[in-house]
């Protein structure tokens, strides 16, 4: 008779951060895991272990209640590395890293560094309706606008930290933020209107 598995499967590939760091001198300071899931990437994302510090055994272990550690590590994401130390400790059960060999660890750290960092736009066209209230506003005030008028843009700025950079005056943005519909799926819904 076949196996029928019930549950939800995962994609986890490895040991407990517990597993490894219990069977290394030391509890490993100094040597160096990766989380399978971030193997996916071009570049290199790994953890230098820096500090461990084991939590006490649950009172009743079970598949729902399992052994945790908490460990300081320098983390390098996609070729940069975070300037301060993160703490694992939460996911430390999760059958998912790999301890990487001491011979192979200077291979390893070689790795290009990905640039993801987009160049974001300071403003922006004011929607057509807006833009149009505020040219019939300065008509009746007897001013003209006739220079382009943009609307400012505020990002939220923990984003900024990581992925995006305004751009500076006379800079290129690479992104580009639009007002409008866009494409429309039906084009003849449209005709006739400016």
């Amino acid at each position: 008779m076949p196996y029928k598995y019930i549950g939800r499967t995962t994609d986890f590939k490895g040991k407990s951060l517990w597993e490894i760091v219990g069977n290394l001198k030391n509890f490993g300071v100094g040597r160096m895991v990766v989380r399978s899931r971030f193997e996916r990437y071009p570049e290199k994302s790994y953890m230098k272990i820096l500090k461990v510090e084991t939590l006490p055994n649950p009172e009743k272990p079970s598949i729902d209640d399992m052994r945790f550690v908490k460990v300081w590590v320098e983390s390098t994401f996609r070729g940069k590395t975070f300037p301060e130390p993160i703490v694992i400790e939460r996911t430390s059960y999760k059958t998912d890293f790999r301890l990487i060999p001491k011979d192979e660890e200077q291979e390893y750290c070689k790795s290009p560094v990905f640039d993801c960092t987009k160049i974001v736009p300071k403003t922006m066209e004011f929607p057509p309706l807006l833009k149009e209230l505020l040219i019939r506003n300065a008509k009746a005030k007897g001013n003209s606008l006739e220079e382009e008028i943009k609307l400012e843009i505020f990002y939220n700025k923990q984003s900024l930290n990581t992925s995006y950079k305004i751009a500076k005056d006379g800079e290129k943005p690479t992104v580009e933020i639009v007002s409008g519909l866009g494409k429309p799926v039906s084009p003849r819904l449209y005709e006739g209107l400016k």
